[in-house]
């Protein structure tokens, strides 16, 4: 054992880092990144958190515009804990520093400026400009750094979570499903050198899983490694069906990543197909405000139908210094690749964007796993059902940061006082380094390929079926290629891309059904009498 901590914290958005900075009142902490602190889908994300403010808003408006976007999987307990726990999460925030943008009320006063989003029944989505996430990012990384009893291991890729029962030959790891986690292997990037961190509490918060796919919104990191690590120790994963795209990401060729946020539309924009036309009110009677979904099959229907590479959002009817003000980012982006979107229409496409499923959690964010908890993007708590209401993640995750981190505590405490069983060291005996990159770089392209082609917004059987049967090739690949050679970042993150990817299929060709997420051409109706119910997976016990 190299490093031993009161608390492992696997991943550092604002799921993570809060966390962490609320265990590091109890303990030590070690957060472990891919790439530096600040590299996170957090830092992406622009629209804002949704909390109830307004006078005219409620609780239970919320609740209800989050029940209709998730489309009756949402689980109630769940969706009623998080929002009544916004105001005093949005709160905590702006006492660590975090600023928001404010607006003065009719009596003279200061209150948070409030915007709307599709889905949402009134404007409250608290916000820092369209750079929210980089702010909440911001504040925590800055107080995270700041804390003695918090360490960074910036650029250190998570292999696989260590548990009591396990038995390791090779990497290969063996568990059985009543466990407990005591840690993590981690490869340190710099020096291609495997540590074994040893942990009272481990919690995951890796964020989500759009390398997947071949388009998406979400930075390179996004390989959903801690949904793959926790299947791979036993714990139940969920709904892994609904993933949702985003209606609007930039169309450039060299714009990677780039999203454009809904609060656009909340402000007003209207999407046009290649003749100008407005089309939302063909698919939903709240046109351009319509949830995600909606919107996203919308779009791709219209592309289908026209054969266009993509349509266009135009808000250039508004005026140009407010839309100037209130999207100093997304302006400034899109300047950067020719389009004014003060003046006219942006080209715009769906791109693979956030994971509704994840590892199934308790409230507490508790996994299967004892002392192993899931947070964020990284977790299924219940609350987004088949389709997440925007800008509510960011409001999940700060609040399910807090009652793990409450939770977590009381787990530390109660641990014995004699030392923790020591994880056994990584055994990479037999294997060399690897000279056939090749390989890796092939399979990569191949599956976020596959899964874009079959298993993307609309579905089918025999496009789920062809997409099962070339991910299991790649995978058989992929397994000889990991016995056989040194662990590096890149097949780590194959492994976990290929991992999710098969769970993905197998939770969409459970569902016959189209709900939320999850359309498919042969099974187009909601069925509540047979389907109203979480995907549930687990992996098969091994001896």
């Amino acid at each position: 054992m190299e490093h031993r901590f009161d608390f492992l914290v696997i991943g550092s958005g604002v799921a993570g880092l809060l966390f962490a900075l609320k265990a590091a009142e109890h303990g030590t902490v070690a957060v472990v990144t891919k790439k530096g602190v600040a590299d996170t889908s957090t830092s992406q994300a622009q629209g804002g958190v949704a909390s109830v403010f307004s006078s005219v808003d409620s609780f239970d408006l919320h609740i209800k515009d989050t029940h209709d976007a998730g489309d009756g999987l949402c689980h109630h307990d769940v969706v009623e804990m998080v929002v009544k726990s916004g105001p005093d999460s949005i709160r905590g925030l702006i006492e660590m520093g975090v600023q928001f943008n404010l607006r003065q009320d009719g009596t003279g006063d200061t209150e948070l400026d409030l915007t709307r989003e599709g889905g949402h029944s009134e404007r409250r989505i608290v916000h820092a400009q369209d750079l929210t996430g980089k702010e909440i990012q911001r504040v925590l990384t800055e107080n995270a750094r700041a804390c003695q009893n918090i360490a960074l291991f910036e650029n250190h890729v998570a292999i696989d979570l260590v548990t009591y029962s396990m038995r390791m030959k090779r990497g290969v790891v063996v568990t059985t499903h009543e466990d407990t986690c005591i840690g993590a292997y981690v490869l340190d990037k710099a020096t291609g050198r495997i540590h074994t961190f040893a942990a009272g509490v481990t919690l995951l918060s890796t964020g989500g899983a759009g390398k997947v796919y071949l388009y998406t919104s979400n930075p390179d990191i996004a390989t959903g490694d801690g949904i793959a690590m926790a299947y791979r120790a036993g714990a139940r994963v969920a709904n892994l069906e609904f993933v949702q795209f985003h209606p609007t990401c930039l169309f450039h060729p060299e714009a990677k990543n780039f999203l454009i946020s809904e609060a656009v539309r909340g402000e007003g924009a209207v999407l046009l197909d290649s003749r100008g036309n407005a089309f939302m009110e063909k698919y939903d009677p709240r046109k351009d405000l319509a949830c995600r979904d909606v919107v996203a099959r919308a779009i791709d229907n219209e592309m289908k139908k026209s054969g266009d590479d993509c349509v266009y959002l135009d808000i250039s009817h508004r005026d140009p210094d407010f839309v100037r003000e209130r999207f100093p980012n997304i302006c400034g982006r899109c300047l950067q690749y020719g389009h004014d979107m003060t003046k006219r229409p942006v080209p715009v496409v769906p791109a693979a964007h956030y994971m509704c499923g994840g590892v199934v959690v308790d409230m507490d964010g508790h996994t299967d796993i004892g002392r192993l908890y899931a947070i964020g993007e990284t977790a299924c708590t219940g609350l987004h059902g088949a389709n997440r209401l925007a800008s509510n993640s960011l409001l999940e995750a700060l609040v399910y940061a807090d009652r793990a981190s409450r939770r977590a505590v009381q787990d530390l405490a109660a641990l014995p006082a004699e030392p923790a069983l020591v994880p056994p060291a990584w055994d990479d005996s037999g294997a060399s380094d690897s000279d056939e990159a090749i390989v890796v770089a092939h399979n990569w392209e191949e599956i976020r390929r596959c899964m874009w082609n079959y298993v993307g917004i609309v579905r089918t059987d025999k496009r789920l079926e062809r997409a099962a049967k070339r991910i299991e090739n790649i995978q058989n690949e992929i397994w000889e290629y990991y016995w056989n050679f040194r662990m590096t970042p890149d097949l780590v993150e194959l492994r976990n891309i290929s991992s999710v990817a098969h769970l993905i299929i197998r939770c969409a060709q459970h569902r016959k059904e189209s709900r939320g997420l999850h359309y498919t051409l042969d099974h187009p109706a909601r069925d509540d009498k047979r389907w109203l119910k979480d995907t549930i997976l687990r992996r098969p016990f091994t001896r």
